[in-house]
């Protein structure tokens, strides 16, 4: 009687840290769902490298995009043109 006990035991003990332990499937389940959000995080902050890089791009010498030129030379001297027309927004909220 005690033998079987004794492997009863045992098998509890590590059947009960096989789902409970830091290795275990709770914990197996917890590692997945954060991989899964920081991957979703991973994707937003590529998207927005892109987005910079691109715009990088139209200011580059060998290939220079004048409307990217002017762009940002109105938006770092804050000169407007007279016939344009200024649409204010807050300042946390991005236009792309």
């Amino acid at each position: 009687m005690v033998l079987p006990t004794i492997f009863f035991a045992l098998c509890g003990y590590f059947a009960h840290h096989a789902i409970h332990g830091t290795r275990g499937l709770i914990a197996r389940d917890t590692r997945n769902a954060e991989i899964s959000a920081a991957r979703i995080v991973l994707a937003e902050a590529e998207a927005e490298r892109d987005a910079m890089e691109r715009k990088v791009a139209g200011l580059r010498a060998e290939h220079l995009d004048r409307d990217m030129l002017e762009e940002r030379a109105r938006a770092l001297l804050n000169v407007v043109a007279k016939d344009e027309i200024i649409v204010p927004y807050a300042p946390n909220r991005r236009l792309f």
